[in-house]
Formats: C-alpha cells, sequence, structure tokens
C-alpha cells in the first residue's frame, strides 16, 4: 500500500474511511481493522454501522501534523 503524500493528506474529507488512514499511517489495511476492533487504534475511530470512520484532524494529530494559520491583516 502506498503511504499518502502530504498533499493528499491535505485534500482528505473531514472523514475518511479506515483504509485511507491506514495509509497515512503506513499501516496495512488488515492490521487496521484488526486495530479498530480492539479498540487499539492510534487515533479515534468512529464505529458506523459495519465501517470504521476516521476524523481528520484526529488522523492529522496522530501524525504529528501542524497547521500554521496564515497571517493576518493587523
Amino acid at each position: 500500500m502506498t503511504p499518502l503524500s502530504p498533499r493528499e493528506l491535505d485534500d482528505l474529507p473531514c472523514v475518511v474511511g479506515i483504509e485511507t488512514a491506514a495509509r497515512a499511517l503506513g499501516i496495512s489495511r488488515t492490521l487496521a481493522y484488526k486495530l479498530a476492533k480492539e479498540d487499539r487504534f492510534p487515533c479515534r475511530v468512529i464505529r458506523i454501522a459495519s465501517t470504521y470512520r476516521v476524523p481528520r484532524a484526529d488522523l492529522e494529530r496522530c501524525l504529528g501534523v501542524v497547521h500554521h494559520d496564515p497571517p493576518g491583516d493587523p
């Protein structure tokens, strides 16, 4: 599985599937599902019926991504 580039990470929607989160974290799909089922995924996972979703903000925090706001007008 090819990891996400920084650009791809910036383009993600507010909530992503577990497979996309796995790509961002550099882990396999199988391991991602295993960790989610065991409540050991490295960031918050939301279970909706039989699917898992990961908030982008939590994923970015887990990855140590820091966003800097552009300087505003004084």
